[in-house]
């Protein structure tokens, strides 16, 4: 993010807010697609941040959706159902079968259970009457050790039952084990995946058409984690890829790893105070709007920058002082950074937080306290700094409506 850019936010924008940048969420996307070729397909997890699935969907992504929610934000967008896989362990029957009827049958629904795949037949046959009028798309996912997913003798009983059903087309697997993934965790799983997709062709007579799996690529959060370098994830999941004997399409779904370098998290010091020789600052942020996966009682150092309240340009001067920086909830757990260095830390100075384009808008405790919403600002260069969303009061949600 250019600084001239963040400083104008800073001054047109009320603290605490989100920054996103939506150059470099696209530049992350072309970066990876460049490495791994056009051949692979890359679907962006939604949960992650809803709030770039305009931007991901105009780059030609698949969009993973888990939630009615998630599902809703998409129509308003305009996105079309050929472009979503509707995904989650549950699926409330009425609302599926209600939106496979109004969206006739468009769509990827991925299938969890058996009671899943079961509703979705019954979806599929209040609309197709033979498999000339159409036929329901469905991923079988499987599991890789959790609630999520189907287990593998389920999943073969499925193949060896359905896979001629007129009423549907068995695109492919789905497989996804969770996020910032080794390097050997990720090659052992394509390495099993890569068998168990062959192990169906040879018992069963089935070819998957497609895999769609989650690599789970790292993102590093913290100063003192291992640097990765620009590349380098993308170059050895390319290379694991290609000793894959599978030879059909390929699709890597991905949030984290796309969303997470595009965000900002601004928070303004609010009071200082010494307690018992600790320095504290207190933002009119905390922990309800910032979200890092693997931050242990804020001991880990995150990327960030301090500017000047005044002049909203970054501090590179003064007294180094070292401070524990604590946000607005009336909690001891509201802690973002302990011993954070600060140049002369001063009431009015702005704190940065970089990395938080993934999740921290969506996973944070926003209602403790009633606290508003942060507002989330967009910067492009077409269109420059635009408010996406406005501050929300959060007090209607917490109190008697009725």
């Amino acid at each position: 993010m250019r600084e001239d850019v963040t400083a104008r936010a800073c001054e047109n924008f009320a603290t605490p807010f989100y920054l996103l940048d939506l150059e470099e969420f696209r530049e992350q996307i072309r970066n990876l697609q460049a490495v791994l070729g056009e051949q692979i397909r890359l679907c962006y997890a939604v949960k992650a941040n809803p709030f770039l699935i305009r931007t991901a969907a105009g780059e030609g992504l698949k969009l993973e959706v888990c939630s009615p929610g998630e599902l809703a934000i998409c129509e308003r967008l305009g996105i079309s159902m050929e472009q979503v896989v509707l995904s989650g362990v549950y699926k409330e029957e009425s609302g599926i079968l209600e939106l496979i009827r109004k969206k006739n049958g468009k769509g990827v629904y991925t299938v969890e259970s058996r009671a899943q795949f079961e509703m979705l037949v019954r979806g599929a046959r209040q609309i197709f009457k033979t498999g000339q009028d159409g036929k329901l798309r469905l991923m079988l996912r499987l599991t890789s050790g959790n609630q999520f997913g189907l287990d593998e003798e389920e999943l073969f009983r499925i193949i060896r039952e359905h896979q001629q059903n007129p009423l549907l087309h068995i695109e492919g697997i789905q497989y996804y084990s969770g996020t910032q993934k080794k390097q050997k965790v990720m090659e052992e799983e394509l390495e099993y995946l890569d068998g168990f997709l062959g192990r169906l062709e040879k018992e069963y007579g089935y070819r998957p058409r497609m895999l769609e799996y989650g690599p789970g690529l790292s993102v590093s959060y913290f100063q003192k984690d291992p640097r990765i370098q620009p590349g380098e994830q993308g170059r050895i999941l390319k290379e694991a890829l290609d000793r894959m004997e599978y030879s059909g399409e390929i699709t890597l779904e991905l949030g984290r790893y796309l969303a997470a370098s595009c965000g900002y998290y601004i928070t303004r010091l609010v009071d200082e105070k010494v307690n018992r020789q600790t320095a504290y600052c207190i933002v009119d942020g905390g922990i309800h709007h910032l979200n890092y996966y693997g931050q242990t009682m804020a001991m880990k150092l995150p990327f960030y920058r301090q500017l000047d309240g005044k002049t909203c340009q970054e501090r590179r001067q003064g007294r180094l002082k070292e401070v524990t920086v604590c946000g607005a909830l009336c909690t001891v757990s509201d802690v973002l950074a302990k011993r954070m260095p600060l140049y002369t830390p001063c009431t009015g100075d702005l704190l940065v937080f970089e990395n938080a384009g993934a999740y921290s808008i969506t996973e944070g405790i926003y209602l403790f306290l009633s606290r508003a919403l942060p507002g989330v600002v967009f910067w492009s260069e077409k269109e420059g700094l635009r408010l996406a969303r406005d501050i929300v009061e959060t007090s209607l949600l917490n109190g008697e409506t009725h």
